[in-house]
């Protein structure tokens, strides 16, 4: 597959991406930059926000390379997932939408979840691909955390318990008040594409893109 396929009228935002990153290096102010560096190139506020997502400082780009562990060396350590962050994403790339990735090498998806989330056709695809994935690695002990403000994350939740043993890979699934935070606080190794967490987090796994590596998205716009 090429590095960067896009959908019909999408137009690839590399070079965007790659000037927003060169300014946020040199300090400037997130949000005014991403404004001006959307006005140069005419970008659409989708585009904005794939632009935004995929983006680092050198600094971040840096420390992010630092913190992340190779699959060989997962086997026996505790796991904390992000739960709606992860699967959103697969989701998105099984159903044959858009995804980034950015220039940490993580993948992201444009869509956010706005306090509620509903099982699609391809969530226990997306949950087995996971699991598919994790076993060879042998982890430790998985927890899924999951967003208690977002409805249905206790279904989430209940599906993930349920689904785990029969996966071979009997995680734990939390649904808790503020993810994030307790994902860069933990010493669990982390797997996210949240950039917030990603700049605080001890070690993380880059995941997504282990599980996309296995089975490619349709359409993969490469920001990096």
């Amino acid at each position: 597959m090429p590095a960067c396929l896009r959908p019909r009228g999408y137009r690839c935002c590399a070079a965007p991406s790659k000037n927003y990153s060169w300014l946020l290096t040199r300090g400037y102010p997130p949000s005014a930059t991403l404004k001006l560096v959307g006005d140069r190139y005419a970008l659409t506020e989708r585009q904005r926000g794939g632009v935004g997502r995929a983006a680092c400082s050198d600094a971040q780009y840096r420390q992010r390379a630092a913190t992340q562990l190779p699959p060989t060396a997962v086997k026996g350590l505790p796991l904390a997932i992000d739960g709606f962050n992860l699967l959103i994403t697969l989701e998105t790339a099984l159903s044959g939408g858009v995804v980034l990735r950015g220039r940490d090498g993580a993948f992201r998806d444009l869509s956010s979840v706005h306090g509620t989330y509903r099982a699609v056709q391809e969530t226990d695809r997306a949950l087995r691909l996971v699991a598919d994935v994790l076993r060879p690695l042998e982890p430790g002990p998985v927890r899924w955390l999951l967003d208690q403000p977002v409805s249905n994350s206790g279904r989430l939740a209940a599906r993930l318990r349920a689904l785990g043993p029969t996966l071979g890979l009997p995680w734990t699934a939390e649904v808790v008040l503020n993810p994030d935070r307790e994902l860069a606080e933990t010493t669990d190794l982390v797997v996210t594409a949240d950039s917030a967490v990603l700049d605080r987090a001890g070690a993380w796994l880059n995941l997504s893109a282990l599980a996309l590596a296995a089975a490619p998205p349709n359409w993969l716009l490469d920001l990096g």
